[in-house]
């Protein structure tokens, strides 16, 4: 979700208003996922690397992501929206992670929409910490025959579906750490909108630009 300081700096506000009126982009999205029948669907709040960001503006977000999660509650339960979060959440606060435990058990039971919200998140951790895992199975199995599987079954998405779409906005072109073996076969739309502007229509142009799209896998049809 690129472009927040941006678009906030093109106003002449501070970076941080840009985060706030963010919050609005992903609530218009998720209510457009729900309306189309999507079955899941994650944002990429906060990456790892962001932690080296001015101590202000994390401190900022960090409040910005708890109060939202919170506020969102109702919205999660009305819709039936499973509410997940993704990440190295040892970094975050006792508070946030408690906040973050509430809303997770409070939609655990929902059967529409799974949301995830990966924070504090690295792809090459996430393979990392999973490699780990998997090496400590090896020890008591030598003989095994290493698959993709035994490596997916470890990192944080197991049992979510790799992605199918990854859109990035703002106009940047890179996957920057996010997904990275979750997306061996995901499709990718950049757009130069920048986040705040992305909202419903522009949500519908990048699915219909996934559907135009021939996936092979690989393989030939």
């Amino acid at each position: 979700m690129d472009g927040n300081g941006r678009w906030a700096r093109e106003r002449g506000k501070e970076r941080v208003y840009g985060h706030f009126e963010g919050v609005e982009s992903v609530r218009a999205v998720m209510e457009a996922a729900v309306e189309w029948g999507i079955p899941y669907i994650s944002f990429f709040a906060f990456s790892e690397e962001n932690w080296g960001r001015p101590e202000a503006e994390v401190s900022t977000l960090m409040e910005l992501m708890g109060s939202a999660m919170l506020r969102e509650m109702d919205n999660f339960m009305q819709h039936d929206i499973r509410f997940i979060v993704l990440g190295n959440l040892s970094r975050l606060s006792e508070k946030l992670r408690s906040d973050i435990d509430r809303a997770m058990a409070k939609t655990a039971g929902n059967k529409g929409l799974t949301m995830i919200l990966f924070l504090s998140y690295s792809g090459q951790w996430d393979i990392l910490q999973a490699a780990e895992k998997m090496a400590h199975d090896l020890i008591d199995n030598p003989g095994h025959e290493v698959r993709p599987e035994d490596l997916s079954r470890h990192l944080v998405t197991a049992g979510i579906p790799d992605p199918d779409l990854l859109i990035r906005t703002s106009g940047e072109q890179r996957i920057s750490n996010y997904l990275l073996w979750q997306m061996a076969y995901t499709e990718f739309v950049f757009t130069d909108t920048l986040w705040p502007d992305f909202r419903r229509e522009a949500f519908l142009q990048a699915l219909q630009e996934y559907a135009s799209r021939d996936r092979r896998f690989g393989k030939i049809k």
